[in-house]
This record gives C-alpha cells, structure tokens and sequence, in this order.
C-alpha cells in the first residue's frame, strides 16, 4: 500500500477582501515575519509523507512562479520535492481547480490546503485520523463562531454547509452542531466524480457525495486531546492580515521585526508591534506603532514623520482600528504591555495628554516594596529609572514614567554601523559604572537593598537552578551526586561570593535597557537588584544571549568599563572575576529559559538557547582546570 500523499495548495484566487494589497502582492506571497504565507504552508506539509506538490495558479501567476523557481529543486532551496503548476486562464473555483487537477490528484489519497490559512494543526494526526475512518473526505474542522457554518451529526459527520443542506438525511436532529471548516481536507480520489467539469464550489460536490450515500467525516482540531489549544488564522482581509502578523510576533515574545535588508531604520522610533518587511529604505526620521510595511525598496507610502495603526506598501495605505488587530492585548479597555517572563501586569494608560505604564503585582508580590523603595534610591542617584508618579501600597499598584517601547534589544534589530553600537553601549556602560561606585557607596541610603547580598547560598541556588531547569530539565540528563562534581560547584561559589560586592541590577541586559526616542535611557526590572560582584553586570550586558556582540567591539567595552571604574578596582583582578561571574551568569540564564518554557509555558524563550549555551561552554573552557567536573557536565549539553 502506497503511504505517500500529494498534497494541492489553493493558491489561485483574486484575493478580493485584501485590496489593495493584492493589486501588488498576491494572497499567497504576503510575507509574514519576512516568508510568504505559502512559504509557512510549505513547510508545514513537509512533515507528510509527501510524494508530489500541485499549485494552482491565476492571479498575478508570474509571481508566484518566480517565487517557486527560487526554492523549488533550486540549490539552497528548501524545499526539493517535485511540483506542478496548474494555471487557470478563469477562476475554477475549489471545485474545479481539483477537478482540473484530476489526473494528478487521481494517483491517490490527497491533501488540500487554502494558501490563506496559518495554522498550527497537526496535519500527522488529521492524516491518521483520515486512514483510519476510511471515509470519503475528512475535514479538518473547529470550533470559530465566526465561520460556523458546517452542520455536523454527533458523530462527527457531515449533514449540511450554510443554508444547503443534502437532500437526505435530514438536518437538526438531536445531536446536530455547526461548526467552521479550516480550509484543509484529506480525499479519497473516487470523490473527483462528483466534481463537474468547468468551474465549481467543492462544497456542492461534498453534498452531493453525502447525498450519494458516501460518509464524509470530520476531525474537530478544538477537540484533540493531543493539543486542545491550536492556532488558525485565515489572512482574508487586511484587519485579519495584521491580526496574524502581530499575534504571530507575540507568540515569538517579540515586539518587531526588521527583515535584515532593510536600510537607514537606526532614524526610526517604534512603539508597539511593529513589522518592516523586505527592501526599505528609510530616508527621514519617522514614528512608526503598531504598522506593518510591506516589502516595496523606497519608503514610498511614507509621507509623515507619525505612523500609526496601518498598513503601509507601495502607493496604499490601510487604516486599522487598534482594538480589532490588537485584541488580545486588551484587558479591561487597557493596553497590555510586555513579554517577558515576569508574572506581573503592565499596561499603557493615560494621565492628562502623557502616556504612563500602570503595573499590577499580586497582594503577596515579596518584590512589589522593595521596587518601590529601589526606585526612589535609584532616581536619588540618577540612575535612570523610569519616574514613580503614584503609589497604592495596599492594591499593590504602581503607576510610573512611560518608557516607550524601544528595548535596546529592539534598537538592535535595525541594522547599523558599529561605531553607533559602540557609542549606545558606551552611554549604557556610563550608567552601569554609576550604580557600581557613586550609589553604591550610598547604598546604607536604602535598607532594603544594603541588607541583601548575592552570597555562596545565592551563588549555589543559581547553579542547581540551572541543574534543574536546564540540564534535567531541558536536556533530560541526571548529573547524580557526585562527591567531586559538588567540589566543583562550591568552589564556583565561593570564588564568586569571595569578589568584592557593589549594587548590581542581576539581570541587566538588552531587554532591560529602554532606548527614548531622545536618546535617553531607561533601566527596568530592578527589582532583583542585590549587593555581589560588578563582574556579573557587565557579563550580562557584553555576554548577552539576546544579542551577540562582536569581539573586538566587546574587548573595547570591557576596557571602556575598566577605565569608569579603576579608582575602585584593579583591572587585572576585575577580569579574573569576570570570568567567573560570566560562567555563572550563563548557567544562571539558561536555567531562566528552562523554567520559564517548562514551568511558564513561554516556549519562545527556548530560541536564545543556542547562543546561551556556546556561551557558557566558551565560559567553562577557559576554566576547565579549574572545574573539571563542572567542564566534562557542560560539554556534553
């Protein structure tokens, strides 16, 4: 028996409820985080088993025939299987683009996936599913009022579509139900007979198979078990285009996206969810929240310096309404703001015409005073924290200094010269060796901070952290007790609690550092701040898994930081604790992306996995005579 399938993309349609983008683009071709739609798609069936891929084409076919000679059978290609194309000089309709595909779709069980559909649904088990049932056709089906148009029997088949029902057997028993097609179906070939020739609807030709006695079954993705929450979006209209691409950037824990072709974006501010796609380039300063800007080369449908809540492509512009795209960034008509791994609640309000950020914390939040108290210290000793404009110590809210939304993390995706990397770090290493010397040696100023120290049992704690969260965790690998590998990790802590301790921010890197549209920084998420060594700062910031610094540029701003900070330390002692606290640090982070995947389900975390890890084996390295134990662990990771 033949286990292969071929699979047939509905990629001809004009697109209608997407002009004008799709006088431009076609519907297939719309990037998505710098791939086009059908790209996504693509990848998605290749998990099949999966003999040939068919296409059919009409609108704007060209396109999307070059698109396909780039990554078809083309070297560097990601996709290598075989394909034919099956233009229509006339829309056919779903009905008769198979129909008109017969020959090719005749060869055996097949699968059919709308080229305006983003999804996460297990294609495997709607494959199995399908086998199993031995049905005519299985629908890939869901629960989304919006759509619910399918009338099914409580066993799942179907009995009706919209208000055409088959002539038999009747609608609205007990047990009937509506429910939306995804635009995705597994067939049998036999049911191409009941296709006519020319143009058709498949629906018609499902009902018609009903009618003839033949089962067509469903399979309700809301449903499965394997995966009772699934992801399904249909780009249809540019409401629901924007919609997909922000939500998409959410789920990633981004806030935006610079396709790296892009050029002169370091002139642009971006606040909320902003998306450049392919080939800008940017020839003035401009504000840009919550856009997408379509791939174009000029900058052309840029003409204010203020962009706010649209799509932007060559000679078009589409209005959003913010609510409608951004809807699950909305609680309580307040802006959420934030995606990082924090379990407390920030959102944009206003106060008078200023913008501010309104933070909730839990009744039994331990942080929620001591940030208080910290903020107040920090702005004493211009450590530049966003302003505390309000206080409700009983509700456990706070109410500070809007920060914008422009992390350095974010500031580095556009891309840019080093000199001006240099000069930003530069200017954030000035604020880091202020709150090493100047508020540290005022420190007795803020109890709370004076009195909590990152000693060996912290030290310790971080490393079984990482033990944990990480190495068992993530990797699945029991590292036992071992009397000499414990050697190890109290000797690591001791060397760290045994450096000399000033005020450290502990989690002081790119995401954590707001970048003003002045100029101006911002410090956040300091309420872990604790007395330990500089070193571990400086490692967060130049070893920062979230982006990789070149090592020359790095070396100069290890030297630059030295010569902020020699009157109180020597420079050779300073990088022999360096060292240790980057080797720290890393365990440290990589345990954060373990828990924060496994425990918080934030699974985007897991990206900055590779990077932290050829971090801290460059760390363990340089120590393994040291660390031997500690060496042989990490390099088995």
């Amino acid at each position: 028996m033949n286990k292969t399938i071929n699979i047939f993309m509905l990629a001809a349609g004009l697109g209608e409820r997407l002009r004008p983008i799709t006088d431009h683009i076609p519907k297939p071709l719309l990037p998505v985080l710098g791939k086009p739609v059908l790209q996504y798609i693509l990848e998605r069936v290749s998990v099949l088993p999966v003999n040939k891929i068919g296409i059919n084409l009409h609108h704007k076919k060209e396109m999307i025939e070059e698109w396909i000679s780039k990554h078809f059978l083309s070297r560097g290609g990601f996709e290598t299987r075989p394909y034919v194309l099956f233009p229509e000089e006339q829309i056919l309709g779903t009905g008769g683009a198979l129909k008109n595909a017969e020959g090719f779709l005749n060869e055996g069980t097949f699968l059919v996936h709308n080229s305006d559909i983003l999804s996460d649904i297990s294609l495997e088990r709607l494959l199995d599913h399908h086998r199993s049932s031995k049905d005519l056709v299985t629908l890939a089906v869901h629960d989304c009022p919006e759509f619910n148009n399918v009338v099914v029997n409580e066993n799942g088949f179907l009995m009706g579509v919209g208000k055409i029902p088959p002539p038999r057997p009747p609608l609205n028993k007990e047990g009937d139900k509506r429910t939306a097609f995804t635009g995705i179906a597994v067939y049998e070939p036999e049911f191409l007979q009941f296709l006519p020739p020319g143009a058709s609807s498949v629906v018609e030709s499902w009902l018609k198979a009903v009618n003839a006695g033949h089962k067509i079954g469903t399979f309700d993705v809301s449903s499965d078990r394997y995966k009772p929450r699934h992801y399904w979006s249909d780009i249809g209209t540019p409401a629901a285009y924007a919609s997909t691409v922000f939500n998409l950037l959410k789920a990633e824990g981004e806030t935006m996206y610079v396709h790296p072709s892009v050029k002169g974006c370091g002139s642009v501010e971006t606040q909320g969810y902003v998306v450049i796609e392919e080939g800008y380039v940017f020839d003035k300063d401009v504000s840009l929240r919550n856009c997408i800007l379509l791939p174009d080369g000029s900058g052309g449908g840029i003409e204010s310096e203020l962009i706010e809540n649209c799509i932007i492509g060559p000679d078009l512009r589409i209005d959003l309404i913010e609510p409608e795209v951004l809807a699950a960034s909305f609680e309580d008509g307040k802006k959420i703001i934030g995606s990082g791994g924090s379990d407390r609640k920030y959102y944009r309000i206003k106060r008078g015409k200023k913008s501010s950020v309104l933070m909730q914390c839990k009744r039994d939040d331990p942080d929620f005073n001591r940030q208080m108290e910290y903020s107040r210290f920090f702005l004493k000793y211009l450590i530049p924290v966003p302003e505390l404009l309000e206080v409700d110590t009983d509700e456990k809210h706070a109410v500070f200094e809007d920060a914008g939304d422009t992390s350095l993390y974010n500031w580095l995706k556009c891309p840019r010269e080093e000199p001006e990397i240099e000069k930003i770090y530069m200017k954030v290493i000035d604020v880091l060796a202020n709150l090493h010397t100047t508020a540290t040696d005022y420190v007795a100023d803020c109890r709370l901070l004076k009195n909590r120290i990152f000693d060996y049992e912290y030290f310790r704690w971080e490393v079984d952290y990482f033990l944990e969260r990480f190495v068992d965790g993530i990797k699945n690998i029991q590292t036992g007790d071992i009397p000499e590998f414990e050697e190890d990790l109290n000797s690591l802590a001791f060397k760290a609690d045994s450096f000399p301790k000033t005020i450290i921010h502990r989690d002081f890197q790119s995401q954590n550092i707001m970048v003003l549209q002045n100029g101006d920084l911002r410090i956040i998420d300091y309420q872990g701040a604790r007395m330990g060594p500089s070193a571990y700062d400086v490692a967060s910031l130049l070893w920062d898994p979230y982006y990789r610094l070149e090592d020359n540029l790095r070396e100069r701003l290890v030297a630059y930081y030295i010569s902020k900070i020699e009157d109180k330390f020597d420079a050779d002692y300073f990088r022999e604790t360096l060292l240790i606290c980057r080797l720290q640090r890393h365990m440290q982070a990589l345990g954060a992306y373990g828990f924060l995947f496994s425990v918080k389900g934030k699974k985007y975390f897991l990206k900055y996995v590779p990077e932290g890890l050829r971090l801290l084996k460059e760390d363990v390295s340089l120590l393994k005579d040291e660390y031997p134990r500690l060496y042989e662990l990490i390099m088995r990771l």
